[in-house]
């Protein structure tokens, strides 16, 4: 059975103002002291936001168990600081972004300029074993028109510098202004995916390879490939159905791709539109089939997906809890709607903040 990690951002604000506040550096040095020898969690681009990195897991709900875990250290570390920790992918309210003590981060800065300041948003990534880098690929090249959807159903930043942007996931808008971001073509093999990126890397607009910012991607430190299109998510259930998820749509890929089934020949065009629709509404309203790249409501898309990877999570255990989970997400609605319907409650973006600090929390 394949492991899942996730890597979570979270946004580090005021409890009382709602404000992002730079403590990332007092609230490590905080968890080194009191958890010596820890490895959950690290410093991010900025110093208002705080990472952390589950271990790999095969059941997926020990893998919730542990988001929620972290997410509550992460919580009362920073607590001890008078800090509160949000999962946001983006800020509602206004903020002035402090730049971490780093020299790729500085590097960074002075090579793009301004798009780099406007970089302050949270993400989740998902990592799927995988059993050499040519399956990992033959995974990439066939998981592609899919990734729009994992998009929607985590879309979590409708706010910017305290204005409704009208767009369910405006996080993506933001990160899509680095060069090597979006969707890509088919690779086709492990030797074609290295050889692009080494292109890239060669041009000097890139620092490393890790700057390689595919939607997804094989990863340079671990076995695996990264799924890197998600907003970090309000809920850790949520959290934990897009792994759930993301699982069983690598496991259909590679399936596909030993049997020979040739991958979706979409273009990066359509692909790109795909991931506009999706960001710009979320579950509201259509997506973009993955089959057809033609419009089809949010909720047919997604039984469609279950469909789709249906053998894999039989096989895995996980087919009740993926159906209970999308069925829930429709009713509810994902962090976009969530945080929406908090503002038209309470009128004001300081306590949609204030009530998403309590939801992270559990």
């Amino acid at each position: 059975m394949r492991t899942v990690g996730v890597e979570e951002e979270l946004l580090l604000v005021d409890p009382d103002s709602g404000e992002p506040k730079a403590l990332a550096a007092a609230v490590l040095a905080r968890v080194a002291h009191d958890d010596p020898g820890q490895d959950v969690f690290e410093k991010e681009l900025f110093g208002q936001m705080l990472e952390f990195a589950t271990h790999p897991q095969a059941d997926m709900a020990d893998l919730g168990e542990e988001i929620a875990r972290c997410r509550k250290e992460a919580a009362r570390h920073a607590g001890e600081l008078g800090c509160g920790v949000a999962a946001l992918a983006t800020s509602p309210l206004p903020v002035s972004p402090s730049l971490s003590v780093n020299e790729r981060y500085q590097w960074l800065a002075e090579q793009f300029g301004i798009p780099t300041w406007d970089q302050l948003v949270c993400g989740c990534h998902v990592h799927v074993s995988v059993e050499s880098d040519e399956e990992g690929v033959g995974v990439l090249d066939r998981i592609r028109p899919w990734l729009p959807v994992l998009r929607a159903v985590s879309a979590n930043s409708p706010f910017w510098q305290g204005k409704d942007t009208s767009y369910a996931s405006y996080r993506s808008r933001v990160w899509n202004r680095w060069p090597s971001a979006g969707p890509t073509e088919l690779f086709e093999s492990a030797e074609q995916y290295h050889r692009r990126v080494a292109d890239m890397v060669a041009t000097g607009a890139l620092l490393d390879q890790g700057m390689v910012y595919f939607d997804a991607r094989l990863s340079a430190r671990y076995p695996t490939v990264e799924i890197r299109v998600h907003d970090v998510c309000l809920g850790a259930d949520t959290a934990a159905l897009i792994a759930t998820l993301t699982r069983a749509l690598v496991e259909t890929a590679a399936r596909d791709w030993r049997a020979g089934r040739p991958a979706p020949g979409h273009s990066v065009s359509l692909l790109r539109l795909a991931d506009w629709q999706a960001a710009r509404y979320g579950l509201e309203r259509n997506l973009l089939d993955p089959a057809t790249m033609r419009p089809h409501p949010a909720a047919q898309v997604l039984r469609s997906l279950l469909e789709h990877a249906g053998d894999a999570l039989d096989a895995t255990g996980d087919a009740e809890r993926a159906e209970q989970g999308v069925a829930e997400l429709l009713r509810r609605g994902n962090g976009a709607r969530e945080q929406r319907r908090l503002l038209e409650r309470t009128g004001s973006l300081r306590d949609v903040v204030t009530e998403c600090v309590r939801r992270t929390q559990g």
